[in-house]
C-alpha cells in the first residue's frame, strides 16, 4: 500500500495550461474517484501519476518519494485501461502472466500469483482461452487480473467499465469494490459517469476546466457542492438553479426571512427537495410540462413562468398532479443552497 501527494500539480502543452495547481492527499488503502466531463483533465492527471504524462510544475508524491522524472516501471504502479490492452494472441493465463515475465519472476511464483488472481476473479475456467472467446466483463476482469498479480503500491483505472452494457457496469462496479477492499491498494479511478463516482469512492475529486472544484466524500459533495458546477455535475438528475431573486414574494419567503445571504446571486434546490402544493404555499408555479414514471422514483419537469424548468422529483408512492397542466411547488426553506457571483458557495 502507499500514500499519493500533488503538491500544486501543474500541467501545460505550449502555453496552454490544463491542470492548475492540484493539492491533495491520498491515504493507504484510500479509493479516489477522479470525475468530470469530457476535457476536464481527469485522464490528464491519472496519466501524469503513471509517469505516461510529464509534469509541468508541482511534485506528485508515491509513499514520500518524488515520482516525477521516474519511468512508468520504477513507479510501483498498475493500470487498467479503457479499452483492456490485452494481447489477443495469447492466452489469459500468458495475458495475465506477461508483465511477470518481463520481470523475470521466476516460473513457480508466476503460476501461484496467476492462480491465487484467478480464483479471486472467478477466471479459473477461462486460462487457456484467447481474448477473443470472452465475454467484455470477463476481459475487464483479465485486465484486472494482470494488475494484480504485480502486487503494485497503487491501482490506476482509467475509465474501465466505459465499453460495458448498463447491467453489466453495475455488476463490475460491485466487484471493483469488493476486490479493491480485499486487497486494500491505494487506488485512483477515473471516470466521467457520476454514479460510478458516488457508489465507488472513499472520497471524490471533481475536475472541471482543469480545476480540481472540490475534492470530498461522496456525501459531502452531494449535501454541500463547492460550486453550482459541483452542484449541476454530482447527483442525477442534478440540482435545480435559479436567480435568488425569485424567492423574493413566493410562498417561501415569510419562512426564509433574512437568512439569504446579501452577496448570493443563485440559489440551488435538489429535486428531491421539491414537492407539489396548494397554491397559497407555493414559491414557483408553472406548467406541468412532462412526467417521467421509472418506477422507484418519478421526475416531473415543470416549466415556471418566466421560461426556466426545474425538476421535481417524486419517490414511488408519490406522484405527480393527474390531468393537470398549472401546478405549485415548494421546498423547506433549509434545504436551499446559496451561490455567490464567482458561483461559489455561501454558507
Amino acid at each position: 500500500m502507499a500514500q499519493i501527494a500533488f503538491s500544486n500539480l501543474r500541467k501545460s502543452y505550449g502555453k496552454t495550461e490544463v491542470i492548475h495547481g492540484v493539492d491533495t492527499h491520498i491515504n493507504d488503502g484510500e479509493l479516489i474517484v477522479i470525475v468530470g466531463p469530457s476535457g476536464c483533465g481527469k485522464s490528464t492527471l491519472l496519466r501524469m501519476v503513471a509517469g505516461l504524462e510529464t509534469v509541468t510544475s508541482g511534485e506528485i508524491r508515491i509513499d514520500g518519494r518524488v515520482v516525477n522524472d521516474l519511468e512508468p516501471r520504477e513507479r510501483d504502479i498498475a493500470m487498467v485501461f479503457q479499452n483492456y490492452a490485452l494481447y489477443p494472441h495469447m492466452s489469459v493465463f500468458d495475458n495475465m502472466a506477461y508483465g511477470l515475465k518481463i520481470a523475470k519472476v521466476p516460473q513457480a511464483e508466476i503460476r501461484e500469483r496467476v492462480a491465487v488472481a484467478a480464483k479471486m476473479l472467478e477466471l479459473e475456467p477461462f486460462l487457456e482461452r484467447k481474448p477473443r472467446q470472452l465475454s467484455g466483463g470477463q476481459r475487464q476482469r483479465v485486465a484486472m487480473g494482470r494488475a494484480i498479480v504485480r502486487k503494485p503500491a497503487v491501482f490506476l483505472f482509467d475509465e474501465p467499465l466505459s465499453n460495458l452494457d448498463a447491467k453489466l457496469r453495475v455488476q463490475m462496479r460491485v466487484e471493483i469494490k469488493t476486490l479493491q477492499r480485499r486487497l486494500g491498494v491505494t487506488s485512483l479511478y477515473v471516470t466521467h459517469d457520476q454514479v460510478e463516482a458516488m457508489t465507488l469512492a472513499d472520497r471524490i475529486i471533481v475536475m472541471n476546466g482543469g480545476v480540481a472544484e472540490q475534492i470530498g466524500t461522496p456525501l459531502a459533495v452531494y449535501e454541500k457542492p463547492a460550486t453550482t458546477f459541483v452542484g449541476g455535475f454530482i447527483g442525477s438528475p442534478p440540482m435545480n438553479f435559479l436567480s435568488v431573486e425569485r424567492l423574493q414574494g413566493s410562498g417561501l419567503a415569510a419562512s426564509f426571512g433574512e437568512a439569504a445571504p446579501t452577496l448570493a446571486k443563485t440559489v440551488g434546490v435538489r429535486p428531491e427537495h421539491l414537492s407539489f402544493c396548494g397554491e397559497g404555499q407555493a414559491a414557483w408555479s408553472g406548467e406541468l410540462v412532462i412526467v417521467e414514471a421509472l418506477g422507484a422514483e418519478t421526475l416531473a419537469h415543470v416549466r415556471l413562468d418566466d421560461g426556466e424548468v426545474i425538476i421535481v422529483r417524486l419517490d414511488g408512492g408519490r406522484t405527480a398532479p393527474v390531468g393537470e397542466s398549472r401546478v405549485h411547488v415548494t421546498c423547506e426553506a433549509d434545504k436551499l443552497h446559496f451561490f455567490g457571483t464567482d458561483e461559489k458557495r455561501i454558507d
